[in-house]
């Protein structure tokens, strides 16, 4: 692991759910592992025929899909803000991937979030369907990576510093095209308790491009079975899920950002981890972490760089 990675305190044993916590039977987890595994590939089954729809309609089952994958999994999701209204139809150019611009935004959008699992991407993508900002790994996860390579995903290489740059202009010219990308800039999961410091790599791209930033909150209900964090492996992950019962999904919309507001990408990256965080304050002491951004130890979190 290259020592200049954001990392996290969390780890499966310090986050993992009470042993009181609400869970469902082992039949009735299988259950729900099965669907949502089903409605995954179902998915990536129709990305070919719903590529050769317009814009609008990819838009719209976009979000229909993401919600059906989380609430088959056993989740519901509340969501606060103000929703995106559907985009129009019509044809991305060929070759292209789709115009995924918002509404409210001439030209592409920064979507940034704080990070606490793998079903953070799917929940943001039933507000704002876009091309995510992924570790390179994840194209060799099971299933989900098929998914994420065809849904049109910009993969960053996480220890290769020098292909920094590239990355950033990668998603440079994404928001140029007017499309929406996803930043999970902490570059790291935390389990919901804290949050990191938001990288500013990407925060240049939307200054490159004059893109505005959007800030989205996410948080799960209750806190540790989401969480993806430490060594965590995905399928055991999914089945902690699955068995957690009530479990929740929360996205609030935050107001956008413009970037011409700000003079350079810490100041902008700044302004976007106060905008995410500003409920942190009201957290009760004992839930809250001790804010590390860089710490040695190897079962920390190492997430999606941003």
């Amino acid at each position: 692991m290259s020592a200049w990675l954001p990392v996290a305190p969390c780890t499966p044993q310090l986050c993992a759910p009470r042993p009181d916590a609400l869970r469902r039977g082992t039949v009735a987890a299988s259950v729900r592992l099965l669907a949502g595994l089903g409605v995954v590939i179902l998915g990536i089954l129709l990305v070919p025929p719903v590529a050769l729809l317009g814009a609008g309609r990819r838009d719209r089952l976009t979000r229909g899909w993401t919600r059906t994958v989380i609430r088959a999994f056993g989740l519901r999701i509340r969501t606060d803000g103000p929703s995106p209204t559907p985009l129009p139809d019509r044809p991305a150019p060929d070759g292209q991937v789709s115009d995924t611009s918002l509404p409210d935004a001439p030209g592409g959008v920064l979507v940034v979030a704080n990070h606490i699992s793998w079903l953070d991407i799917p929940l943001v993508a039933t507000l704002f369907p876009g091309r995510v900002l992924a570790k390179s790994d994840i194209r060799r996860w099971p299933v989900l990576g098929t998914v994420a390579a065809r849904g049109g995903t910009l993969f960053v290489e996480r220890d290769r510093l020098r292909a920094l740059p590239d990355t950033v202009r990668d998603v440079a010219d994404a928001l140029r095209a007017g499309s929406r990308v996803i930043v999970f800039p902490e570059g790291s999961t935390w389990c919901g308790r804290d949050q990191g410091r938001f990288t500013a790599a990407m925060f240049q791209a939307a200054l490159d491009a004059g893109a505005p930033v959007r800030p989205v909150r996410i948080g799960y209900r209750p806190l540790g079975p989401a969480a993806f964090v430490g060594d965590d492996p995905l399928a055991v992950s999914l089945w902690r899920i699955v068995l957690a019962r009530g479990l929740t999904a929360e996205i609030e919309v935050l107001p956008p950002i413009p970037a011409a507001h700000h003079a350079d990408r810490r100041s902008l990256a700044r302004a976007a981890q106060t905008a995410v965080a500003r409920d942190s304050a009201n957290r009760p002491a004992s839930s809250v972490h001790q804010f590390v951004n860089f710490i040695p130890a190897p079962a920390s979190s190492v997430r999606t760089r941003s």
